[in-house]
């Protein structure tokens, strides 16, 4: 493959900034070979263009041209992170990590953190020095940072992330937030990496938020890898509520062993240019995974929402389903692929994308896709994308509801199939209000930031 001979500005600034970067990064030696490999793979392939397949409707690769400043030093810790941003979800518990521009945040982040029922979580620069063994095991062997330019960007140039490891046998009572706030002026580009190892029949519930608490621009890439071990179980959440002026590029690779399970719940209720791409490797007998989502988008707002399941052993089951409206200019992409191995017989797969359009500019380019070597298997996908039910409008009209409410009434049954799947009931109903809230337009990206800074002028409207 040829070295690409035109950069963009993002892609000369990464290139001409890599050696001193290396020498401002820990000298770890296996976090510094991979380094080395993924600037190699960055410099050959370049940034993703609309050229390539996998990128060809995205409008993420517009802002490549923007003067992008890199993120290399953590904050000095000042406030606690709920005094910056209050989540409030009533009757709803969690142990919060926080990250700020793109670093682990808290008072002691030379340590890792351990819960009474042995959880250790804290920086993952922490980890890879505390725990070389468990690290090394782990870390970049989950997720492909030669995917494209944007994951060997990530691995090359992460400066910090979050470490999270659930012992053997250990079901984890609270869920734990990992909270990742932006508050930086001058674009910065924040790359973070993070690493959760579940062992053999442990549980744990993770929710992932990222939120803006102003209006400022930022390029979030973020790199997730995932271990699933035997028998473990996984419940992921991602809430995703940014401002217009953020674009977010979530990577997701979950590997799942023999009879484990996972549910990964995305919930898009705000964001410029938001991609997630989530990579879901089945490699053990009898590993279920359901993977759910929810995007509401307005305004020029895009949402790409990209899901790969691999079925590489038997009896495996998946079910994929994602639903989205989108109203004014807003865009959707939906890439579903489903791979079954040639020995991965009896599979049971299942995908679904369903989309409203609330206007005729509104876009969406839904792609499910089907690859199957095996011959004993039951594979289903199906993609929808229309407008409101005129006629149930019109029906619920005729008995006294009003045009406005009907529709309100009709998009929350529409995204109810996905909500009604969140297992933890107080979660389930915050998630509902703030559905509501976006869809009735009182839900911005400051409603929950305590720093009362101006907002626009103009109003959020949807």
């Amino acid at each position: 493959m040829k070295t690409i001979q035109k950069h963009n500005r993002l892609q000369s600034s990464l290139l001409s900034s890599f050696p001193q970067r290396v020498k401002e990064v820990d000298n770890h030696s296996a976090i510094s070979v991979l380094r080395q490999k993924a600037f190699e793979k960055l410099k050959t392939t370049g940034l993703p263009g609309n050229k390539d397949e996998r990128w060809r409707n995205s409008l993420l690769t517009a802002i490549f041209d923007r003067e992008f400043l890199l993120q290399t030093k953590a904050e000095p810790y000042q406030k606690s992170i709920n005094e910056l941003f209050e989540c409030e979800i009533y009757n709803f518990h969690a142990e919060i990590i926080s990250m700020l521009n793109g670093h682990y945040y808290a008072k002691d982040p030379d340590n890792l953190r351990e819960l009474d029922n042995g959880v250790l979580t804290g920086s993952i620069l922490t980890a890879q020095k505390n725990l070389p063994e468990l690290f090394d095991k782990h870390f970049g062997r989950i997720g492909d940072y030669g995917q494209d330019g944007l994951t060997a960007a990530n691995t090359a140039f992460f400066s910090d992330g979050i470490f999270v490891y659930v012992p053997d046998g250990v079901e984890v009572r609270d869920a734990l937030q990992l909270i990742k706030m932006v508050n930086k002026t001058g674009n910065p580009f924040v790359v973070s990496r993070n690493l959760i190892i579940l062992g053999k029949s442990s549980k744990l519930v993770f929710m992932h938020c990222d939120d803006s608490i102003n209006h400022l621009s930022a390029f979030i890439n973020t790199f997730t890898e995932i271990f699933v071990d035997e028998n473990a179980s996984l419940e992921l959440y991602k809430m995703q509520n940014l401002n217009d002026e953020t674009a977010l590029l979530n990577n997701t690779f979950i590997r799942q062993e023999k009879d484990s399970s996972s549910k990964v719940n995305v919930i898009t209720l705000n964001g410029g240019k938001i991609r997630n791409e989530i990579n879901v490797d089945l490699q053990g007998e009898g590993a279920v995974t359901n993977l759910n989502g929810v995007y509401l988008m307005d305004k020029s707002q895009q949402i790409d929402n990209q899901v790969y399941i691999n079925h590489l052993a038997p009896h495996c089951d998946s079910k994929t389903i994602f639903k989205g409206v989108l109203d004014d200019q807003a865009t959707g992409i939906f890439n579903g692929y489903i791979f079954v191995e040639r020995d991965a017989q009896k599979t049971n797969a299942f995908q679904q994308n369903n989309n409203i359009l609330m206007t005729s500019d509104a876009r969406v380019d839904t792609m499910p896709f089907l690859e199957i070597y095996a011959d004993d298997v039951k594979c289903s996908h199906g993609a929808t994308v229309g407008q409101l039910d005129e006629k149930a409008r019109f029906y619920m009209m005729q008995r006294g509801i009003s045009s406005e409410d009907a529709r309100l009434l009709l998009m929350n049954a529409f995204t109810s199939e996905v909500t009604s799947k969140i297992g933890i009931e107080p979660l389930r109903i915050s998630i509902e209000d703030m559905i509501k809230k976006r869809l009735r337009g009182e839900l911005s990206i400051c409603d929950r930031c305590v720093l009362h800074c101006s907002v626009p002028d103009k109003p959020v409207e949807f």
